[in-house]
Parts: C-alpha cells; structure tokens; sequence
C-alpha cells in the first residue's frame, strides 16, 4: 500500500531515554507513505525537544487530555490521529526493521479487525523469540489464552475500525491492568486478529515497568475482565487461567484466604491449573512472589 498516512501513538511517563530510543526505531521504519507519531506524556512535562516537523516523519507531543494513566493517554493520541491506520508503541520497547510494513500489509484484508506480529521478550541480558503459530486468532482464542506475543506494541488497526467498530481503550479497568487484554477481546468480537508470524518488536521487561509487582492493581483489573466477559463462564479453561492469575495476586498481595477461596474455584474448572498451585505455594511461604516471577521472566514467560 502507497503513500498510507500511519500514526504511531506512543504514551509516556518519566523514562525520557527509553522513549528516545523507541521514537528512534519507529522513525527508521521503512514505509511509503507519512509516518507521524504522537507522542502522550502522562503526569509529566512534555519534552517538546523530540518534536520534528519532518514531513515524512513528523512528531507531535501533547499531554494526555483524558483519565490520568496509560488508557486515557493512549485515547488523547487516538483521538488526534490523522492517519488512516493508527499503532501503538510502549515507550519502553522498541520496533524492528520491517515491523510496520509486514504489518500494513496484514491489515488491508477488511475481515480481520486489526494486526499484531511475534516479539522477543528481553529479560535481564537476555532475548526470548514469542511467535504464534497461527495466522488469525479468534475471539474464542483469546478467552482460551491470552497470547503474551500480542502486546500492545505490536497492536496496528484502521483508525476508522478502531474508533467506530471496536470502540477507544477502556477506561474503567481498575488501575489500567489488563486494559491491553480487553481492547484485544473487543477487537475479536469484531473479527479475527491478523498476526505476522514473525518476531518484530523487542518487549523490555524489568523493575520499572509500570505493573510490576502490583498485586492490588491486577486481582482488581483481571476481576473486572471476568465480570466484563461472560463467555468466560464457558470456557474452563480461559476461567481458570485468569482466576488463577487473580489467585497468585492476593496470595502475593498476603491475602491468603481469598487466594484459597480463588484456587478452590479453578479447581473446580480445571484441576491443573498451574497458577492456583503457585498461589497456594506462595500462601504457604515455599516461595516467594519475586522467585517466581523471577523464575518465568527468565523464560520469557510472565504469570
């Protein structure tokens, strides 16, 4: 597709340097056409030194207009967006060359609802390829799984269909946690996700990523998820996942009864799953939250 106008919304808080570099990556992407990227600070002073008025590659900086926090500020970019296919980029991850033009490519099949592509996700001096071995994914399979290789910097959709059809990020999840997730379920609903079966963008995982380690913000997000998505009722195997996640939460969080009353209800789904075990380990102090989110970071694996 020739001389496509594509925004990239980037929202961003006090990580001045990593935002450089994903503003950096964005801007050497390969692509006829205009690539404008709007960039969002939430709860901090707009660093007008990164704006440019490259008519190729132009950079807008504006302040989040909306709900403090990443779903409004990602919503302020949304809605000043003039192109006519609109991405998202964390300002802590960086793309890879060919990323946008794969992906703008896999977006013109009017039936899917929007694209995404594989990841690597980078762990402490470490680099883990996460690639689907799927072409779409289905509303269906995304109450079964959650796919970690469909993170919102991989996320581009037609700004019309996004606006119109699938609606702005939710702004009602308690904290923002899971708010990716749940964009990512409307989005199905509306048709299949297309996915670039190859490792395009680079996730950074560390100590200051916004939901690290903030148990209260996760039980409270991912519960809000289930109420939300009734479907969930249906799919056992998507229940216990998510339960078991809010599980491992207030065990973490030292609410110790309400992670057995949790684990209890994923075992009545599916008695396998492994989250209510980690929970339960946790309650019984065999180990501790940060080994074990120590212990799957380093497979490029979260809870």
């Amino acid at each position: 597709m020739t001389d496509v106008l594509v925004t990239v919304v980037i929202a961003t808080r006090d990580r001045p340097e990593l935002l450089r570099e994903a503003l950096a990556a964005v801007r050497e992407q390969a692509l006829d056409g205009v690539v404008e990227t709007i960039v969002v600070h939430d709860q901090s002073e707009p660093d007008l030194s990164i704006a440019s008025e490259d008519p190729r590659r132009p950079v807008r900086v504006i302040s989040n207009a909306r709900q403090v926090g990443l779903a409004g500020a990602r919503n302020t970019g949304i809605l000043a967006a003039a192109g006519e296919l609109l991405a998202f980029c964390d300002d802590d991850d960086v793309w890879l060359p060919g990323k946008l033009a794969a992906q703008v490519e896999a977006v013109q099949d009017p039936a899917v609802s929007m694209a995404s592509c594989g990841i690597y996700v980078e762990y402490d001096g470490e680099r883990h390829e996460r690639v689907l071995d799927a072409a779409v994914v289905s509303f269906d399979d995304l109450l079964r799984d959650r796919h970690t290789e469909l993170h919102p910097s991989t996320f581009l959709f037609r700004t019309a269909v996004l606006r119109e059809r699938i609606g702005l990020v939710s702004e009602q999840v308690p904290g923002a946690f899971g708010e990716d997730y749940e964009l990512l379920l409307r989005a199905a609903r509306t048709g299949p996700v297309a996915v670039v079966r190859r490792p395009l963008v680079v996730v950074r995982w560390h100590g200051t990523s916004f939901f690290f380690r903030r148990w209260d913000t996760m039980a409270a997000g991912l519960g809000w998820i289930l109420d939300e998505y009734p479907e969930f009722a249906s799919e056992p195997h998507g229940y216990a996942r998510v339960r078991g996640q809010i599980a491992f939460a207030n065990a973490s969080a030292g609410r110790r009864r309400q992670a057995w009353a949790d684990a209890r209800a994923v075992w009545r789904r599916r008695l396998l799953e492994p989250r209510a075990a980690l929970a339960v380990l946790v309650c019984v102090r065999l180990v501790t939250p940060a080994f074990v989110m120590r212990s799957l970071h380093r497979f490029g694996r979260g809870i």
